[in-house]
């Protein structure tokens, strides 16, 4: 694996934490969190705050998430937004973690400056005892505040403020106006800087989860369904019109056309759709040719060739698919779509553009693990648990053409692969009516003018 963390490819972007006041807040919200400290003197986090070098410390990788269902975490700065989420148990948490942070960045940069800031991602369920328990899950609330507790001591100040506005004799009420000084001391000045976080509850529709061997849960789509890693017999009796696994391919195809999910690639992207699929079969050869204990260093456009001809008789029927579809679209024609028994079905498939792309795009690269690269772009638990079973020459290949040809333009390349990112309004939210300019005395009023541009 140090092969992927020296790329980047693995424990990327996280945020390193060095200075000793800034391990000394850490410090305070672990213990606060789990009643435990850490001896290291720098470590790096994710957006959640969890660090893999203070999990493998305390030998337990899910400190922040103890029961797997209510996600814990500690804020050291704004800047965790943009770091990955590790040890993952629901595809949704980190999108929430995000929007979370940024829906109340302001509040949240005011608090970080005077200390930690820990929470919790909480839905109904505590505990999953059953795979039926995960339905129960229908929303995310976020509950924040310092270690010492400055955003309750500010809505407190909030509501003695409205008290000594509104009530007539507020001006002679000496214990009022103490209490008043006294919490201010711990708030500072919330008219300047509002420390009210927003009472926000994100909906958690469709999602994957790692609990249960990973389960994708499909219910609010117009046929539900939940699709499992293979037959089990606790994956029952759930609130869906079918339990499927990743083996029923007929079913799954069917499934995603339904609920219209997936486009054809060629579709989809036009005259780049061949391109795309010819980088799908060099990775189908690169696997076959590490089977074979080929040299794939420094591999070239000619090698690949000379590999595919070397070969040929010992590609498998994905290639010999895709290589047909490829070559009926080089000729413009549109007939060469494989049946969906052939295993390279599900690799000209890509989601559409809608709020579940990820997740569709996730179980496009569970069904197609020979495309490296989209199962590491879409699902990356998974990619770490398959690179670890290959060989030197192939993990070699696969780290150097991700550092190389993917992360100098992420964009540019899931832009290509998958389309453009899709809306915010895709993004279901619950705001209690207070909308996003909630100010620490209610909605900040709008100008008519700006009212009507909105």
């Amino acid at each position: 694996m140090m092969r992927l963390v020296k790329h980047g490819l693995m424990y990327g972007n996280l945020i390193e934490v060095t200075s000793p006041s800034m391990v000394a807040r850490y410090n305070r919200a672990l213990e606060h969190l789990t009643g435990k400290q850490t001896s290291l003197q720098e470590f790096h986090i994710d957006i959640s705050g969890y660090s893999p070098e203070i999990g493998d410390e305390l030998g337990d990788e899910h400190y922040l998430n103890p029961n797997g269902s209510n996600r814990q975490f500690i804020l050291l700065t704004v800047e965790q937004k943009t770091a990955p989420l590790l040890n993952a148990r629901f595809s949704t948490s980190r999108k929430i973690l995000r929007r979370f942070i940024d829906d109340n960045e302001e509040q949240l940069f005011a608090l970080s400056i005077r200390d930690s800031i820990v929470g919790e991602l909480i839905n109904s369920v505590y505990s999953l005892r059953s795979p039926r328990d995960l339905f129960d899950i229908r929303t995310i609330e976020i509950e924040a505040d310092t270690v010492g507790g400055h955003a309750e001591a500010g809505e407190d100040l909030g509501d003695l403020i409205e008290r000594f506005m509104k009530e007539p004799d507020g001006w002679w009420d000496d214990v009022l106006i103490a209490e008043m000084i006294e919490l201010s001391k711990q708030t500072g000045d919330i008219i300047r800087t509002p420390l009210t976080l927003q009472n926000v509850r994100y909906e958690q529709r469709n999602f994957y989860t790692s609990h249960y061997g990973g389960l994708y849960v499909f219910r609010d789509v117009k046929d539900s369904a939940v699709i499992a890693p293979s037959d089990t017999d606790i994956v029952v009796d759930l609130p869906v019109n079918e339990v499927l696994t990743l083996e029923d391919r007929q079913s799954i195809a069917e499934f995603l056309y339904r609920n219209t999910l997936v486009e054809p690639i060629y579709e989809a992207c036009g005259e780049r759709a061949a391109n795309i699929l010819k980088q799908k079969l060099d990775f189908i050869v690169i696997d076959a040719a590490a089977g074979q204990g080929e040299d794939l260093s420094d591999v070239t456009r000619r090698d690949l060739r000379v590999l595919k001809r070397k070969y040929h008789q010992n590609l498998p029927p994905e290639y010999h698919a895709l290589d047909r579809a490829v070559r009926t679209l080089g000729r413009g024609g549109g007939s060469g779509w494989p049946s969906v028994d052939n295993p390279a079905y599900f690799y000209l498939l890509r989601s559409r553009n809608h709020r579940d792309r990820d997740l569709v795009n996730m179980l496009l690269a569970d069904l197609t693990k020979l495309d490296f690269r989209q199962l590491f772009i879409c699902h990356k638990d998974a990619f770490y648990a398959h690179y670890a079973t290959w060989s030197d020459t192939k993990k070699t290949y696969a780290a150097n053409f991700l550092a190389e040809e993917y992360l100098v333009d992420k964009v540019g390349t899931r832009l290509e692969l998958f389309g453009p990112e899709p809306g915010m309004e895709e993004d279901e939210v619950e705001d209690y009516g207070f909308g996003r300019n909630r100010g620490p005395w209610g909605a900040v009023p709008q100008d008519e003018d700006e009212d009507r541009a909105r």
